[in-house]
């Protein structure tokens, strides 16, 4: 990788002095790793003071800027690009206007900008998903992203969809192919581009660990969809490899991480777009240390309005899971919702919504959770070592530092506080419901383990008889034989 001919530090600048009096510019700032602000307005609404929105959009052309916004943008020099569609099922032709397209039109308006150095792409640790280990670096596309945009401009809905399995194969989902088009875009244009540009892959981001404080989270993407679900008694099966590694990083770990990458891209200005991953790798937990935690926790830190007593069963079989699914899951809320309607109970969202919900959710995380990835992290790794003293105090960029048992309390917690907006207050009502709920539980348990043996009990002599009569039919007819 070569250098751009441009100043060089002697001695590397920390990391908030390399950031001082400069502007950046962030893309997808209503989205989970830009909520932050929200948090940060909220508390220290003084150090937002030289905050400025620009109101866009990135599925318009130029994102919708017009001239004074790209005027307000002129002494930007560090742009983090994060906007994207997270939804695993899209349609083709959206992932790509949303997560494709935008890459193109912001390295397009970056080449204008006088004043810029740095491009950091947000893309995803997954976005090689049909590789069991995952390099840094950038993996040829399956289309070029100007062939891909072409076919979504010229072909009709109806057609696009049909082809799309074909045409995203061996990639899991729209989602992973699109980012791993976008990540070839950036690849590709950052030889010839005036300014330096880095490719960022977190893996699955969960609450804070740390930051702005413990266990803020603000999206029910992903496992925190999986807490909410089990945390209110409405998610009982979940489709996972209870060995399989559960990669996930804390969203305050990724944007330290982030900023570290913008800032040694900064600093080395190569024309080569590197790959950072953002894994805990070795550290992660599995799916069934997640399960047995989380169930726990949610029975001793409990959700308000709880339906059911926490409970929940894993595993990878498809068949198993979807018999399971509809026994354990499926009718329990098909009769609750319609209960619920018969008594003129208003429910928002329905149970039959969150049923619905659920089975999706389950569909979306099952590629994920059921398969191994092994992610080389070197770059992350050296560059962590690379931080000054000072610089590593204010940035956690290691993931052996999370201590995965208060991390998960912490998540719960936030959970609750942050993600559903219930009380601390109402804790103690909630405690109080968890245990009626316990016993409701167990006695249903009980009844259910009784009526199954006498059941057993009583068509067991007919069971036997019909066997009988079965072996002496054989042997009579083996003998007429």
């Amino acid at each position: 990788m070569v250098p751009r001919p441009a100043p060089q530090f002697p001695t590397p600048p920390l990391i908030p002095e390399y950031f001082a009096g400069r502007e950046v510019l962030i893309t997808g700032a209503t989205g989970f790793m830009g909520k932050v602000f929200d948090v940060v307005r909220e508390r220290c609404p003084q150090q937002l003071d030289k905050l400025c929105m620009v109101p866009g959009d990135v599925t318009k052309r130029r994102f919708g800027f017009d001239q004074s916004a790209l005027n307000q943008l002129n002494q930007v020099s560090v742009v983090f690009h994060s906007a994207a569609t997270l939804k695993f099922d899209e349609p083709l032709s959206v992932a790509a206007e949303q997560n494709v397209r935008p890459v193109l039109t912001l390295m397009d308006i970056c080449d204008q900008l006088p004043n810029m150095q740095v491009l950091v792409h947000v893309s995803t640790a997954y976005s090689n998903a049909e590789l069991a280990e995952v390099e840094e670096r950038v993996y040829p596309a399956p289309v070029t992203p100007e062939h891909l945009l072409a076919l979504v401009d010229a072909l009709p809905a109806s057609m696009l969809q049909e082809i799309t399995p074909r045409l995203i194969a061996p990639k899991p989902n729209t989602y992973t192919f699109t980012k791993a088009v976008a990540e070839s875009a950036v690849s590709e244009r950052a030889v010839t581009a005036r300014y330096a540009c880095a490719i960022f892959r977190p893996t699955i981001v969960v609450s804070s660990l740390r930051h702005p404080f413990p266990g803020w989270i603000e999206n029910l993407n992903g496992p925190s969809g999986v807490v909410a679900g089990a945390g209110k008694g409405l998610l009982r099966v979940l489709r996972c490899g209870a060995q399989r590694r559960a990669d996930m990083m804390p969203v305050d770990i990724c944007i330290d991480t982030l900023i570290a990458v913008a800032w040694e891209t900064g600093i080395d200005n190569l024309r080569e777009a590197r790959v950072y991953q953002c894994a805990s790798s070795s550290h992660a937990a599995t799916w069934g240390q997640f399960r047995e935690r989380m169930l726990r926790l949610v029975r001793e830190h409990p959700f308000d309005n709880v339906l059911w007593y926490p409970y929940g069963v894993i595993c990878e079989n498809t068949v198993v899971q979807k018999v399971l699914e509809a026994v354990l899951q499926t009718a329990p809320l098909c009769v609750a919702h319609c209960v619920a309607r018969a008594c003129g109970l208003k429910q928002k969202p329905s149970l039959w919504t969150a049923c619905k919900r659920l089975q999706a959710m389950n569909q979306a995380l099952q590629f994920f959770a059921t398969r191994h990835w092994s992610f080389r992290t070197t770059r992350v790794q050296q560059l962590a070592h690379r931080l000054h003293p000072d610089d590593q105090k204010l940035y956690n960029l290691r993931p052996e530092t999370i201590d995965w048992e208060q991390h998960c309390v912490d998540f719960v917690k936030g959970a609750r506080r942050y993600l559903l907006r219930e009380r601390d207050d109402d804790i103690h009502a909630a405690k109080r419901r968890m245990r009626i709920l316990y016993l409701i539980h167990k006695a249903t348990l009980l009844f259910a383990i009784f009526t199954m043996c006498r059941l057993t009990i009583r068509t067991a002599p007919a069971i036997l008889w019909g066997v009988a009569a079965l072996t002496r039919q054989r042997n009579k007819s083996a003998l007429l034989s």
